[in-house]
């Protein structure tokens, strides 16, 4: 399995970005899926994470209110919509999923490449 994060960029302080995270490979189900961030020198954070059918969402205190997590199953895509960006959130953002391949009872985790947000303020 793939995980190939997309939609980071440079927007101004205020601004609206929206991230994507898509799944490839075959004869896999992914189950909770979360976006992470990590910012120069600082470690690696949970931004918001989101439940197998998408009922269930949580988020860091510090984007409450602001950034809101989804996905399409049906797409194998994750997404992070981020409104009123600030400074601070300037990071690199990784998406995490956990897989299971169908006849394995394992459950896996993978990460993607990460994409860079960078808030001009």
């Amino acid at each position: 399995v793939q995980l190939v994060e997309s939609g980071g960029g440079l927007v101004q302080a205020g601004g609206s970005l929206r991230l994507s995270c898509a799944a490839s490979g075959s004869t896999f189900s992914i189950f909770a899926m979360g976006w992470y961030r990590q910012a120069p020198g600082k470690q690696r954070e949970l931004v918001a994470g989101i439940t197998e059918g998408g009922g269930r969402t949580n988020y860091a205190d510090s984007v409450k209110g602001r950034f809101t997590i989804s996905r399409d199953n049906a797409k194998n895509t994750m997404y992070l919509q981020m409104n009123s960006l600030k400074s601070e959130a300037t990071a690199v953002y990784y998406c995490n999923a956990k897989i299971d391949y169908w006849g394995d009872p394992g459950l896996y985790e993978y990460w993607g490449q990460g994409t860079q947000v960078t808030v001009s303020s």
